[in-house]
């Protein structure tokens, strides 16, 4: 096979995992996009897929094994030609290729840059010479995009499996992240979601010292852009400065996820969490008294090793005093290599998933309450989408973050288009979406 007749194949791609993940899918099929090769959304269409996948937590696993099987499935029947597995699946574990037969190439995640000589080589054909760049097909909205500004992470908390998969904290150079955000924004982006195992670390490796409000402030210079909004921003650094920068700076989305996985001493000290219960309490009342304006995302796990009933209580009367914007909730999963992993007073799976429901109810009750509050009140609103079954456009403001957070559905007004910004007024919530009114 030639080169030419190589790149007359077509490409699809199924995304698991967090948003840092598909970042780095988004790279590869920019690659094999510039290459010439053709990017589809219908697997049926493709030639070639890449399943990227997730390997976290068991659930993510159970999911990425579910995929490749399915893919197999096309791979055997001769529907697809190629199968790769990317992602961190392969990065943890070895011998895959005798489990998975009819997978063509399992990826390590150094070689994402390679992905145009690893499709070269399936096929026979004399790998290329190729440079290294920037371009990256988007797969979600053209209003919004995650700019990846580190990999890895230092932290190593008893239960998280990432410093094993992904490696030591890495930050990217600032010049690189500010010319990939050009280009984003060229291309219609008006937001920018900040992602990392902790941007709250960004530069420390690189230039010996933190250097993310240095970050900001180059990406608000940006012609163009909108908001920049930042994700799992680790507590202990969550100070005054980065506080008084985002509250002062229009383009910094008045929002920040920090994942505070607890609230007792003893549970945080075994985590390894690096802020103790008072520090945790002193954070959110800062914010909540002297900042005011920007709303706060969490999440926390139940279930660990040595979580009581009168400990979980605590949590959950925590929850209810601090009154958090939004909140996630986790099931802690026994991962092995990790150190949660051999701790003693493991709680039993039905006693986890029943404190798991029994927590998301009480948040959820104190999300409706605040959510009334929303009613009345008109924000400006990024569109992200529009739903042709329904009629309705779907976007989001400042203090909500897509895809994670709820999002507001409001009609065709006749002058929308994606990537607006619009004025929107809330009017109902329905459990599911805010929705608003298009003034």
């Amino acid at each position: 096979m030639t080169k030419n007749e190589l790149r007359m194949k077509k490409l699809s791609a199924i995304s698991l995992g967090c948003d840092k993940n598909k970042v780095g899918l988004e790279k590869m099929l920019g690659q094999v996009s510039e290459y010439g090769l053709e990017v589809v959304a219908d697997i049926h269409e493709a030639d070639i897929v890449i399943v990227n996948t997730c390997s976290f937590i068991l659930a993510a696993e159970e999911e990425a094994v579910d995929t490749i099987i399915e893919m197999e499935a096309l791979r055997e029947k001769g529907v697809i030609e190629k199968l790769i597995v990317s992602g961190c699946f392969p990065e943890r574990h070895s011998n895959l290729q005798e489990n998975f037969p009819y997978v063509d190439r399992f990826m390590k995640l150094r070689e994402n840059d390679n992905i145009v000589n690893i499709i070269e080589s399936l096929y026979g054909v004399e790998q290329s010479k190729l440079k290294p760049t920037l371009a990256r097909v988007l797969t979600s909205p053209k209003s919004y995009a995650y700019l990846r500004i580190a990999d890895g992470c230092n932290n190593v908390c008893s239960f998280c499996t990432i410093p094993r998969i992904r490696g030591r904290y890495k930050s990217e150079p600032m010049d690189e992240l500010v010319s990939e955000a050009k280009m984003l924004v060229d291309r219609g982006v008006k937001e920018l979601i900040l992602v990392a195992q902790d941007t709250t670390r960004y530069g420390e490796d690189l230039y010996g010292k933190n250097c993310l409000i240095e970050l900001c402030e180059k990406l608000s210079k940006i012609k163009g852009l909108t908001y920049i909004r930042l994700h799992y921003l680790y507590p202990e650094l969550v100070d005054d400065t980065l506080l008084k920068y985002i509250s002062k700076n229009p383009k910094m989305c008045k929002y920040l996820d920090i994942p505070l996985q607890h609230i007792d001493e003893g549970i945080l000290k075994s985590m390894r969490r690096k802020i103790n219960e008072d520090g945790t309490r002193n954070l959110i009342n800062n914010i909540q008294t002297n900042y005011p304006e920007i709303k706060v995302r969490s999440t926390f796990i139940v279930g660990y090793p040595g979580e009581s009933g009168k400990i979980y209580n605590k949590l959950c009367q925590f929850l209810r005093e601090a009154k958090l914007d939004y909140v996630g909730f986790f099931a802690f999963s026994k991962e092995p290599n990790t150190v949660a992993y051999y701790q003693k007073k493991q709680i039993p799976r039905f006693i986890k998933m029943r404190r798991l429901k029994k927590i998301e109810k009480l948040q959820n009750d104190i999300f409706l309450d605040k959510a009334i509050e929303e009613i009345g009140k008109t924000y400006d609103v990024l569109v992200d989408r529009y739903d042709e079954n329904s009629g309705d456009y779907f976007g989001h403001s400042e203090f909500l973050s897509p895809t994670v957070d709820f999002g507001i559905r409001f009609a065709d007004n006749g002058k929308v288009k994606q990537g607006d910004i619009i004025k929107v007024k809330i009017v109902d919530f329905d459990g599911g979406d805010f929705k608003g009114e298009a003034l």
